[in-house]
C-alpha cells in the first residue's frame, strides 16, 4: 500500500512526518577486533537479526556488547518500546524493542513522541514499507538515510484510535501467526506422509526375513546400470528429441515435469542417453537428497537425452521402473548414498558401485504390481494433501497486508 492510497486519511487522521512523533536515530558498531567490546550484556541489534525474528518482539540478538564497547562506538540505547527498521538492505525489516538495545549501522531506530503508540507506528512503518524500499538508494549498500526517514510521512489518527487499531491489529496477526504455524505442522505432515508410505513397504533390513515368495537381490542384478547408446540408433538431425535437464525434475513427485525437446543434433552427444522406463536417479548433491529421481515415460520415439549427472537404471524383466523408483527415493537410502559419495565438496556425487550394490527386497511381479498401485493412490493423496496446505499457507501470507489496510482505510 502506498502513501498515494491514503492521500485522503480517515476522517480526524491527519498526516505527519515521523520526525514529529518520533526521534530516529541511526546505529553503530563497535571496533570488531578489540574483544572487550564484545561479549556483554547490552543487546546489540542488525538487520539479520531482524530478518530473522519470528515475530514483531525483540527480547534479544545474536551478538551483545559491552559497556565498554558501547561507549566507544558512539550509539545510542534504545528504550523499550522503540520501533527498530533495517533501513540498509534488505530494507523494511521490523520490530519493537522489549528491551534496552542498540543496533549497527544497517538500523534505524525510532523513539516515539508523546502524541504516537508504539505498535500503531510499528504497523505504520510495516504498511509503508514498499515504498521505503523504492527511497532506498546507495552504490555499495541500498540505504534509506536518517533525514529520509525523518521527513517520511504517515497518517495518524488520535491516540485512543490509535490504541484501538494497534489492540486490534495485534489481536488479528497473533490468529494469522497460529494459523500459519498449524498449516506449517500440517505441511510437515503432508510433506512426511511419502516417506511413511514407503516405510511401510521397505520395512526389512539386509538380511531380514522376508515374507514368502520375496527375496533379497543386488539392484546391479536386476537392472542394467548406466546402458550405452545403441550402435546402431540413427536419427535425422534435425528430428525433435526428449532431452531432460536435472531442473526438469520435480523432487516432490519424482516425475519429469517440463521435459524439453531439442533437435537430435544438438544433444547426441555430450549427454546421459536413456530409453522408455529407465529410471534416472541424480548423482549428484545436492539434487541427490533432494529426490531429482524419476522414471522415463512419454519420451518422443522411446528414448531420450539428459544431464550428464543422472545415473540410469534398466530394469530386468524381473522388476517393475516403480519398484525401483520407490526403493531407491527412500530418504534411509538417499542418506545412505552420501555415505558413498566421491568428488570434492560442492562437486559430490554417488558412485555407480553404491546402486550395483545396494540389496532390494524383490516380491513376485504381480505383487511388485500390487503394493507399487496402492503407493501410487497414495502418493497422489498426499500430494493432493500437500497443495491443500500449501495453498493455505498462501492465502495466509496475504492476510497481514490485507488487515492492514483495512486498518489504515478507517475500516476496523
Amino acid at each position: 500500500m502506498s502513501q498515494a492510497d491514503l492521500r485522503k486519511p480517515p476522517s480526524g487522521w491527519r498526516w505527519v512526518r515521523l520526525g514529529e512523533v518520533s526521534r530516529v536515530v541511526s546505529g553503530s558498531t563497535p571496533a570488531t577486533g578489540i574483544d572487550e567490546f564484545w561479549n556483554g550484556d547490552i543487546c546489540w541489534i542488525t538487520p539479520t537479526d531482524l530478518g530473522k525474528m519470528d515475530g514483531k518482539e525483540i527480547y534479544s540478538s545474536s551478538r551483545f556488547i559491552s559497556k565498554i564497547g558501547y561507549d566507544n562506538c558512539g550509539t545510542e540505547l534504545i528504550p523499550p518500546g522503540s520501533v527498530v527498521l533495517s533501513s540498509r538492505a534488505p530494507i523494511g525489516h521490523l520490530g519493537i524493542a522489549r528491551v534496552p538495545l542498540c543496533t549497527n549501522q544497517g538500523c534505524k531506530s525510532f523513539i516515539p513522541g508523546e502524541y504516537i503508540d508504539s505498535d500503531f507506528l510499528y504497523y505504520a512503518l510495516r504498511i509503508s514499507v514498499p515504498l521505503l524500499q523504492s527511497l532506498g538508494s546507495g552504490a555499495t549498500f541500498t540505504e534509506v538515510s536518517k533525514s529520509q526517514l525523518e521527513t517520511f510521512k504517515i497518517p495518524l489518527p488520535p491516540l485512543p484510535e490509535q490504541r484501538r487499531i494497534a489492540a486490534i491489529l495485534n489481536e488479528q496477526m497473533a490468529a494469522v501467526e497460529k494459523a500459519r504455524a498449524s498449516a506449517e505442522v500440517q505441511r510437515k505432515a503432508a510433506e512426511a506422509l511419502p516417506g511413511s508410505y514407503l516405510r511401510k513397504v521397505f520395512k526389512y533390513k539386509t538380511g531380514d526375513k522376508l515374507p514368502e515368495g520375496w527375496r533379497w537381490m543386488k539392484l546391479g542384478e536386476m537392472c542394467e546400470l548406466n546402458p550405452r547408446r545403441p550402435l546402431n540408433l540413427t536419427r535425422n538431425d534435425d528430428t525433435l528429441t526428449s532431452f531432460v535437464p536435472m531442473s526438469a525434475i520435480d523432487e516432490t513427485l519424482g516425475i519429469i515435469m517440463n521435459p524439453e525437446k531439442k533437435p537430435f543434433k544438438v544433444i547426441r552427444k555430450g549427454y546421459t542417453f536413456f530409453a522408455e522406463n529407465d529410471v534416472l536417479f541424480a548423482k549428484i548433491t545436492p539434487c541427490m537428497q533432494n529426490g531429482k529421481h524419476a522414471i522415463a515415460r512419454n519420451l518422443i520415439d522411446g528414448i531420450g537425452f539428459g544431464s550428464t549427472e543422472f545415473h540410469v537404471l534398466r530394469p530386468a524383466d524381473q522388476i517393475i521402473p516403480e519398484w525401483v523408483h520407490f526403493y531407491i527415493r527412500q530418504p534411509i537410502v538417499l542418506r545412505d548414498a552420501t555415505k558413498h559419495f566421491t568428488g570434492a565438496v560442492g562437486q559430490q556425487r554417488v558412485p555407480e558401485y553404491f546402486l550395483t550394490n545396494l540389496s532390494i527386497p524383490l516380491p513376485p511381479l504381480p505383487e511388485q504390481r500390487r503394493i507399487a498401485a496402492i503407493l501410487n493412490e497414495q502418493m497422489t493423496e498426499a500430494e493432493k494433501l500437500r497443495e491443500s496446505v500449501e495453498d493455505q499457507l498462501d492465502a495466509i501470507k496475504f492476510l497481514p497486508a490485507s488487515l492492514l489496510r483495512q486498518a489504515f482505510c478507517g475500516n476496523l
